[in-house]
């Protein structure tokens, strides 16, 4: 077999993002909110956290450590609880959790609860929700576990997330929209043997359409090199309902199980209606939920090709009890990719209907100068001027990628609706690849906007959403 197969061609990335349009510029940048006042005014104090006991209360201790993710792979990683990924947590929905967090690293650090719409003060941004947490020191987070889904934890602190510091984060439904019998989480990542640092200087080598990609060593399954991967054991009959997670640093991945179609269920934690497909691509910081049918007894390869990289993809095995030591079989080429426009939400979003009381036109562009900065409407964070709203409006945020690459670009505090999606995190293709998306300001507080691409955001690619009055 070949070194890397790619059962995803790269220009497909364009076409597996359905719900953006690709076209000309649809306003200028740095175009001015459609209100009619000029922004401004005081911040409104953020709503306060939990005061009820916890129904779970959990310790998390950050602390260097080595990880050993293939037969010959080992480095020295940053761990929560020495675990990598770290530990899953999972808690029903509506319970009240607690989580302190020990700081163990020579560095500060905090923790972000991806996709769960907290609190502001336990939102985990470092110098915007809380001082970050000092070597040494401890923070409790409380917060109430709200709504249900698939999501993930884990730094907020410049290049930490590459370092290993995520873990998954699973609240579970008290009454599932779809029948399963048994489910398994799938936390994909990029493999960085090295102190993860930005790129320097103005080179534009490497990578997807001229981005500067850290020199991964590998793609991980929940922690496994393709060379040791993990198995999910399943018996025919049953339904096996897997949660995905993209916790990597910059990678999209294009997704597919061999021998078996999947059934979408959950696009970041939101129920949609269900929805057939045998192939999809997401990135960082997205996540989706899956069902399949066990009808095709054999060892069958679950595989993760990188679309903007060229590192063989990551592998783990779904195992029927009667494989009897079969070798695992690879996809076959997506004939049904899934696209952002065939993901319908079950429910609809509250304050997101007819026209909106605030409007934002960005683009989203790398900084023509030497050195590697990554901009929203021209301004790299933290030298950026805040998206300033109001409580209860309905905003809109209409983005145009005038780079080559993707950003995928995540609103904290808030699920935002895109197309007939509700998401918190959504792709935006490059070469003037355009998304719109929609949110109800019910959440007060500072909110940073950013792309996931955790270099991007690094390197400026970041705003805060601030409320006012």
């Amino acid at each position: 077999m070949p070194r890397k197969q790619h059962w995803f061609s790269r220009r497909r990335l364009l076409q597996l993002t359905g719900a953006t349009t690709l076209g000309a510029l649809a306003g200028c940048a740095g175009q001015q909110p459609d209100t009619d006042d000029d922004g401004g005014g005081r911040e409104v104090t953020p709503r306060s956290t939990v005061t009820a006991e916890p129904d779970t209360s959990l310790s998390l201790t950050a602390a260097s450590g080595t990880i050993q993710p293939g037969p010959d792979a080992s480095t020295t990683n940053w761990l929560y609880e020495g675990q990598f990924p770290g530990p899953e947590l999972r808690v029903q929905e509506d319970d009240v959790l607690s989580v302190e967090v020990t700081n163990d690293l020579q560095e500060e650090t905090t923790i972000h609860w991806h996709g769960i719409p907290v609190p502001n003060p336990v939102d985990g941004v470092p110098n915007v929700t809380q001082d970050p947490v000092a070597s040494g020191d401890t923070f409790t987070y409380t917060f109430r576990a709200e709504p249900p889904g698939t999501y993930f934890y884990h730094s907020h602190v410049g290049l930490q997330l590459d370092c290993g510091l995520f873990g998954p984060l699973i609240v579970e439904e008290r009454d599932p929209h779809v029948e399963y019998d048994r489910e398994y989480v799938v936390v994909l990542d990029d493999y960085l043997p090295r102190e993860p640092e930005l790129p320097s200087g103005g080179g534009r080598g490497g990578g997807m359409m001229g981005d500067t990609r850290p020199p991964y060593e590998g793609l991980l399954v929940n922690g496994r090199l393709p060379e040791d991967p993990e198995r999910f054991d399943v018996t025919e009959g049953e339904r096996i309902r897997f949660r995905f997670v993209n916790a990597a640093s910059a990678t999209v991945f294009g997704v597919q199980i061999a021998g078996h179609e999947m059934t979408v269920t959950h696009a970041d934690g939101r129920p949609v209606e269900p929805v057939d497909t045998d192939s999809f691509a997401f990135g960082a910081g997205e996540r989706y939920d899956v069902v399949v049918e066990a009808t095709n007894p054999g060892s069958w390869f679950v595989q993760a090709n990188a679309l903007d990289g060229d590192e063989p993809p990551a592998r783990a095995v779904v195992e029927y009890e009667s494989a009897d030591g079969r070798s695992p079989q690879p996809p076959s080429s997506a004939s049904n990719q899934l696209q952002y426009e065939d993901l319908r939400a079950v429910s609809s979003l509250d304050g997101v209907s007819g026209e909106p009381d605030r409007t934002f036109d960005l683009t989203l562009s790398r900084s023509r100068g030497q050195s590697y900065t990554w901009t929203i409407d021209g301004q790299a964070y933290p030298d950026a001027d805040p998206l300033q709203i109001r409580p209860d409006e309905h905003v809109r945020i209409r983005m145009t990628n005038l780079s080559p690459v993707v950003h995928p670009m995540h609103l904290h505090g808030h699920f935002f609706q895109v197309g007939n999606a509700i998401k918190d995190t959504v792709i935006v293709p490059g070469h003037r690849g355009q998304v719109t998306l929609d949110f109800h300001a019910d959440n007060p507080g500072r909110w940073l906007f950013h792309c996931h691409n955790l270099y991007h955001l690094d390197a400026g690619m970041a705003r805060v959403v601030e409320y006012v009055e």
